[in-house]
């Protein structure tokens, strides 16, 4: 039960009558009339904006609407009041029955409570991560795959079919790089000196590869010629990095349904078909690009090189795809990745990119664009940098890899809980600051707990009912007498757990996982808050002695919220705390 959305097709109803009356004129749009929550709690339950939006079209004033809206939205058994506000916005206030069938709802339904339509099982493919297959992911590739990850579960959760497919950038000279690199470490396995340099890799975390080759081949590569290894060990290495990536995600509760090769576009004629696509459709051709920005004319050599005509989709400038030498540049296979995905029948598609990919987004989405004939949107979501402090101070180096934090060092410091969930704390293109005492706080000010503890309380208060003696099994809650939920504090708890649904809604729709992360800390804070009145008065407490009844329906209350908590924390890839310790 969405209830938002059913006082919304009240209010649409109402307005069709109004038209079958004579009071508003017929064919009005009605696309932008919302009903949700007042800005201020004090106002009312819902506020709706259509005699706002109405108005200019039916030629009418605001508040006339309103006022004949208000009067028929009242003849509602479940409208207690609908109130005109300002020049013509609408406060609608609900009995408490309304409130109570929340909770009951809640519980009928558990987890799946707010799990809706939206995506009405449309497929949506989300390619995250994606990082070079070079080296164990870090610290920037964990936000990118904690908000791809759960932007796909929110996504899933609103009704979308979805695919998390993972693109293995192996066709490039990153993977030249790699190959050498592990070749040092192997020549070192065998007890020879070596020396990285500049372009190659030096982290510790080659050294077992280099150890696994020597294994595999024994000697077979040493004094060999670049032409006799080079393949055999990038592939090799590609393969081992990708299963250091795999386990790396797995710390993290990441599973891929896809892995998708970039070198499987190569020498196959994809890319050339592709491209081909859009020769055919006039989108292609040779010329030159104006010098890039800060380039004196006399620092630029312009080179004839073949162009995309992005310009005609909204990007900036044209592009080039193929160098003045004949080698595809990296947009080529950009391209053709993208097509791949478009034929494969997907009816959207998102990509997650670190924030250095910026200048990527307009040229990506044209050529989607003009692929699809503009029938498959892409959305590009960039992820900011991610910045680690302890004990005050900026927190960098990792021996293991060479020079950064690896998402392995987060986990093994913090866990995976606390790292998904602060990683969400903040809007994905918004800088993140990653402070590992804070984190580890059991305070307010440390979101992660604040969220859990509200479900621990939960768990402790039917712990202890239970060895009261109450039933607080399934059915007994579900069979409670929640009209004995009246009070103000259970009722505006209730309204808190009935924005569930819609929050759902609106974070899909925007593609905005935080949005439920900031949701349930704020739900959070309301338990927490209702929970600090009753150790001032009696009657709220979630167990009344020598009162089951009431206590059923004070802990089907708590246990709804403890639902709805545990459903959001599953979106964001976080386990619900039964206890602290």
């Amino acid at each position: 039960m969405n209830l938002f959305a059913d006082i919304r097709t009240l209010v649409l109803s109402a307005l069709d009558a109004m038209v079958a009356a004579g009071d508003l004129p017929s064919g009005l749009s009605t696309n932008n009339v919302t009903v949700e929550p007042p800005r201020d709690a004090g106002h009312g339950d819902m506020a709706t904006n259509a005699a706002m939006v109405l108005a200019k079209p039916a030629g009418m004033k605001p508040r006339d609407i309103a006022e004949k809206l208000a009067a028929l939205l009242a003849e509602d058994p479940r409208v207690t009041s609908a109130e005109v506000a300002g020049p013509g916005f609408l406060n609608i206030r609900l009995a408490a029955p309304v409130w109570q069938g929340v909770a009951k709802d809640v519980l009928e339904r558990g987890t799946d409570y707010g799990r809706g339509d939206l995506g009405a099982g449309k497929s949506v493919n989300v390619e995250y991560v994606s990082a070079n297959p070079t080296g164990p992911l870090h610290v920037g590739h964990t936000r990118g795959a904690v908000f791809g990850d759960a932007l796909a579960s929110l996504l899933a959760f609103a009704g979308w079919d979805v695919t998390r497919e993972y693109v293995i950038n192996d066709g490039g000279g990153q993977i030249d790089a790699l190959a050498r690199s592990v070749f040092l470490r192997y020549q070192e396995a065998h007890g020879q000196e070596v020396a990285f340099p500049d372009g190659t890799y030096p982290g510790d975390y080659l050294k077992p590869v280099g150890e696994k080759l020597k294994a595999q081949v024994g000697a077979e590569y040493l004094d060999q010629p670049e032409s006799v290894w080079l393949d055999p060990i990038r592939n090799f290495a590609t393969d081992e990095m990708m299963d250091l990536i795999r386990d790396d995600l797995a710390l993290l509760g990441v599973k891929m349904d896809r892995f998708f090769s970039e070198k499987s576009l190569y020498n196959t004629g994809k890319i050339e078909a592709c491209l081909q696509k859009l020769d055919d459709m006039g989108l292609i051709y040779n010329g030159t690009l104006e010098p890039p920005k800060g380039k004196l004319p006399d620092d630029y050599e312009a080179r004839e090189q073949t162009l995309f005509k992005s310009t005609e989709f909204g990007d900036d400038q044209d592009r080039a795809i193929k160098k003045h030498d004949g080698a595809w540049t990296y947009f080529a296979p950009d391209i053709a990745y993208h097509y791949d995905k478009v034929e494969r029948g997907y009816d959207a598609l998102i990509n997650v990119f670190g924030a250095d990919h910026g200048g990527y987004v307009k040229r990506m989405k044209a050529a989607v664009h003009a692929l699809s004939g503009g029938k498959v949107p892409l959305d590009i979501k960039l992820t900011q940098l991610v910045k680690l402090f302890k004990n005050g101070d900026e927190f960098k180096m990792s021996k293991r890899a060479g020079n950064f934090v690896t998402l392995r060092d987060l986990i093994d410091e913090v866990g995976s809980d606390v790292t998904r969930f602060v990683m969400l704390t903040r809007k994905n293109d918004a800088p993140l600051d990653f402070d590992f005492d804070k984190v580890m706080e059991q305070s307010r000010e440390n979101p992660v707990f604040y969220v859990q503890y509200a479900h621990a309380r939960v768990a402790s208060v039917m712990r202890k009912a239970e060895a009261a003696g109450i039933d607080v099994s399934e059915d007994a809650l579900k069979a409670a007498d929640l009209s004995k939920l009246d009070h103000a504090a259970e009722l505006a708890l209730l309204r808190k757990v009935a924005e569930w649904p819609r929050l759902v809604e609106t974070a899909a729709r925007s593609n905005e996982p935080h949005r439920v992360a900031f949701y349930l800390y704020e739900l959070a804070g309301d338990l927490h808050g209702f929970w600090n009145l009753g150790n001032a008065e009696v009657g709220l407490r979630f167990i009344q002695e020598d009162d089951p009844a009431t206590s059923q329906a004070k802990i089907a209350l708590a246990r709804a919220v403890a639902i709805v908590i545990a459903a959001g924390l599953g979106i964001l890839g976080v386990t619900p705390a039964e206890e602290m310790r």
